[in-house]
């Protein structure tokens, strides 16, 4: 824990969860970078019933990696919520269902194709794409959660998808192979402007990046026409309404040479600030800014005068 000589300027909640009650190490540099800013920064674990939200200037969403599991819950602590959320509640809530991917293309973003069935329609909509290399994931998830992958059609990937949860909705897309061998792309933006880039890739014989299948991750630096690709996702997502985004990661992959976006994360993202102080510092900085905006005379933190 920090010790302040002076009180705090302010206090800024860090939203976790169980799994992860205290700060991730990734956010490890952004959190000891806002304490010489002056910025208490608390991890709370955002189903704590205990927590005195009300006690902070506004709440950061880092690593509530359970959200998708509990959705009504996440929405109820949305609306009690006292203080601001940094993404702010309206992008937060948008975002939270994958079905965004259709609003964004709508406005131009090229995604991965993309169907949307109910569980208890999978097996119908399934049926017209016999032979296609598929992956199902709900649209509201994270992690992989009740993700599967398969040919359409194969007795395998039918009782797979016979055991998804039939109440959830889910997004049926094709598969990439290019995320296999050449990797998929995150672009981390904080307020809107390119802060840096990895490569995720998955283990061999997987399809999944994430850490907990064996993924990897490297540094990379993109092309300008790959950063504007990133840029035209927020400004698409501007277009439908959410014009401020404090920190967005834009994933995606490179097919023929045209970045097919595959989510814009602007609840939770790992934001891949580990071995980037720059990153974590300019994340840092911007926070400040927002704080400040947010209590121009003082935070909680504040001793009054």
């Amino acid at each position: 824990m920090y010790v302040f000589s002076h009180p705090a300027r302010f206090r800024l909640a860090l939203a976790t969860c169980e799994a992860i009650p205290g700060v991730y190490p990734d956010d490890a540099h952004l959190v000891a970078t806002l304490h010489s800013l002056g910025i208490e920064a608390l991890p709370c674990v955002w189903t704590d019933a205990g927590v005195d939200w009300g006690g902070f200037d506004a709440v950061l969403i880092r690593t509530p990696w359970d959200y998708f599991q509990r959705p009504a819950e996440w929405s109820q602590w949305l609306d009690r919520l006292p203080v601001p959320t940094i993404n702010d509640a309206a992008l937060l809530r948008w975002n939270a269902d994958k079905r965004y991917l259709l609003e964004l293309q709508g406005q131009g973003v090229a995604i991965i194709p993309t169907r949307i069935a109910e569980g208890a329609a999978l097996s119908t909509v399934l049926g017209e794409l016999d032979g296609r290399d598929l992956v199902i994931k709900p649209t509201v998830s994270g992690g992989a959660w009740h993700t599967v992958r398969g040919v359409a059609g194969s007795p395998t990937f039918d009782a797979a998808v016979a055991q998804l949860p039939a109440e959830l909705t889910y997004m049926i897309q094709d598969f990439i192979p290019q995320i296999v061998h050449d990797g998929e792309w995150s672009l981390l933006l904080f307020d809107g402007v390119f802060s840096h880039a990895v490569v995720k890739r998955p283990a061999r014989g997987d399809y999944r990046v994430q850490g907990q299948f064996g993924g990897s991750v490297k540094a990379v630096d993109p092309s300008p026409a790959l950063i504007d690709t990133a840029h035209n996702a927020l400004r698409a997502a501007a277009a439908l309404g959410h014009p401020d985004t404090a920190y967005a990661r834009v994933d995606g992959v490179v097919v023929d040479g045209r970045f097919l976006l595959m989510e814009l994360e602007v609840i939770e993202p790992a934001l891949f600030l580990e071995g980037r102080p720059d990153a974590a510092e300019r994340f840092a900085a911007n926070l400040l800014a927002r704080l400040r905006r947010f209590k121009p005379q003082g935070g909680a933190g504040e001793a009054s005068g």
